[in-house]
């Protein structure tokens, strides 16, 4: 793969210019098809391995079809599993449905229900696309490279690189043991700040992760069209 060859710690000059030369031209197809997408939009996070039926994957489903009901766009790395389920929901929700694949030797090709899809070869190029085309994230159960996408959208909230940007972790029994180390370990040790965490909404409701994102993209507009109807908090 071409990343194995770029991170290794010596290149001939030639061989790393071409490599940043191939690195800028995916970002710029990143940012091409990004500007494609013609309404507000959410990046979902999961496993590519839950299958239909387990409780990530309908979980993850009937979120992005209230998203592509309430008129917005959803972005997924275009795999299987809760990308698939994603995908597949938004556009049931009459929503633009989109794909940020990888190429990767162990993982399946894109699934079916993409509307509009790009396909990278390089991990940082396509993470930048996840944050750029979204006004927020929806994280559900999964394993590394799940929490990796969680962390670092949490790091670019917490040092300001993009600003009222919702985060939303649905599954509470998945997420709060993590929760709790950070609440027990982390924060009295003074690693991360109650206002850390005050980052995070957790829920089990795919209507309470719609009004989270979509409360947060009216704020920045003043109130959007998009917004659904105001109901008690969880």
């Amino acid at each position: 793969m071409e990343d194995q060859r770029l991170l290794q710690t010596h290149q001939p000059a030639g061989e790393m210019r071409a490599h940043t030369e191939r690195i800028a031209a995916e970002f710029l197809a990143g940012f091409e098809v990004v500007e494609q997408i013609d309404r507000p939009a959410v990046s979902f996070f999961g496993s590519a391995r839950v299958e239909e039926g387990s409780r990530p994957y309908e979980l993850a489903r009937t979120t992005a079809r209230l998203f592509g009901e309430a008129g917005w766009a959803v972005v997924t790395g275009g795999g299987p599993g809760v990308m698939e389920a994603a995908n597949r929901g938004c556009r049931e929700g009459g929503g633009l449905s989109v794909g940020f694949n990888i190429e990767l030797p162990h993982e399946q090709g894109q699934n079916a229900y993409v509307d509009l899809a790009l396909t990278f070869n390089h991990f940082y190029a396509r993470k930048t696309m996840f944050v750029k085309a979204a006004e927020g994230f929806c994280v559900f159960p999964g394993g590394f490279g799940t929490a990796d996408e969680l962390f670092e959208s949490l790091t670019l909230i917490q040092t300001g690189k993009v600003l009222d940007f919702p985060v939303v972790l649905v599954d509470r029994g998945y997420w709060d043991p993590l929760l709790a180390w950070v609440r027990e370990r982390a924060l009295p040790e003074g690693t991360v700040s109650p206002d850390d965490l005050a980052l995070l909404t957790v829920t089990d409701d795919p209507e309470v992760a719609v009004r989270t994102v979509l409360d947060g993209q009216a704020r920045l507009d003043g109130g959007s069209p998009h917004e659904p109807h105001k109901a008690d908090a969880e």
